[in-house]
Order: C-alpha cells, then sequence, then structure tokens
C-alpha cells in the first residue's frame, strides 16, 4: 500500500518523540495501533460483503440464465412435436397423388387410341 522504509518510520519517531515528548508517546501510539486495528477491520469487513454481494449476483445470473435456457428448451420441444427428424427442421412428408381407378370404357379409349385400325 504505502511504499515506507525503515528510516523514513525513524525519522518519523524521533519527530513524535520530539512533539509530543516521552510521557504521551506511549498513549499515542496505542491509540494509533487501535485506530489502525479498526480500520483494517473496517476495511477487511467491508471488503467481504462486496466480494459476498458479488458472488450472490453473479449466483442469480447463473440461475436466472439456466431458467431461460429451460424454457427456451421447452418451447423448442413444442415446436418440434414428436414429427422431429432431429434437424431442427420439423419433417413435411410430400402427399401422394391420389389413386384413381379408371373405369372399363376409359381403359378400352386409351387401348384403342394405340392401336392401329384395321
Amino acid at each position: 500500500m504505502f511504499d515506507i522504509s525503515f528510516p523514513e518510520l525513524v525519522v518519523v519517531g524521533v519527530i513524535a518523540l520530539l512533539v509530543l515528548g516521552p510521557d504521551r508517546l506511549p498513549g499515542a501510539l496505542r491509540t494509533l495501533g487501535l485506530w489502525v486495528g479498526r480500520m483494517s477491520r473496517t476495511f477487511s469487513a467491508l471488503k467481504t460483503e462486496i466480494e459476498r454481494e458479488i458472488g450472490m449476483d453473479e449466483i442469480r445470473r447463473q440461475l436466472h440464465n439456466e431458467a431461460v435456457m429451460d424454457e427456451l428448451k421447452r418451447i423448442e420441444r413444442d415446436v418440434r412435436g414428436p414429427t422431429s427428424n432431429g434437424s431442427g427442421h420439423a419433417e413435411v412428408k410430400d402427399p401422394e397423388p391420389p389413386q384413381v381407378e379408371a373405369t372399363p370404357a376409359q381403359v378400352s379409349a386409351t387401348s384403342n387410341d394405340t392401336r392401329p385400325h384395321a
């Protein structure tokens, strides 16, 4: 976080000793340590809470995505129905032409046309 080396700490300590004096310096350092500890715990708790909220949002997003995907699969199954051929398109069969039986008169007329007249 901060790049403070040992010589810099010594300079800060000497200035604190000169300003506060030897009687009040231990109490001031104790108070400073308590404040630093409280701030550290507060930041740690805040960080944990934010990470928990981010994790909860991610879980909610995943659950929502899974629900949407399940709904899409259900709709796809409903649209495809039982005549699906597995290619993603419903199978459409060409209707066969209706079978028409020829009457005996039509058969004789057709057979007479192809025969030469005698």
